[in-house]
């Protein structure tokens, strides 16, 4: 290339000194410029070995995702049993405390409306 664009100023009648200059110049900067261009696309084009590494970094985050969902999948279920267990108490207290109350009733009631003897 270098030599065309030489042999073309020469053809326009510059003299050697001064085409052999621009040839070098040129053929300087073109390089340069495609070198540049080659690092851009370098950088943003991936190999098969950035896709398979990228494959399998979502991968492992997906079988990380999945183990965490059923941990959570465990806990949530602890939590129901440990609803369900007071639940039960809840009932349980609740049907000691409604006795309690009827019996109370029952005494003040004795108390209170029993006739004499």
């Amino acid at each position: 290339m270098e030599l065309a664009i030489y042999d073309a100023f020469r053809d326009a009648g510059i003299d050697e000194k001064q085409a052999r200059n621009i040839a070098t110049i040129f053929n300087t900067t073109v390089s340069k410029a495609v070198e540049q261009h080659y690092a851009v696309h370098s950088q943003q084009l991936a190999t098969k070995g950035d896709v398979e590494k990228v494959r399998l970094e979502v991968e492992q985050l997906r079988l990380e995702v999945e183990q965490l969902r059923l941990e959570t999948k465990v806990e949530i279920e602890k939590v129901r049993a440990e609803i369900e267990k007071s639940k039960t108490e809840i009932i349980r207290w609740m049907f000691g405390a409604i006795i309690a109350a009827a019996g109370i009733a029952m005494a003040i009631a004795r108390l209170f409306f029993t006739a004499p003897q």
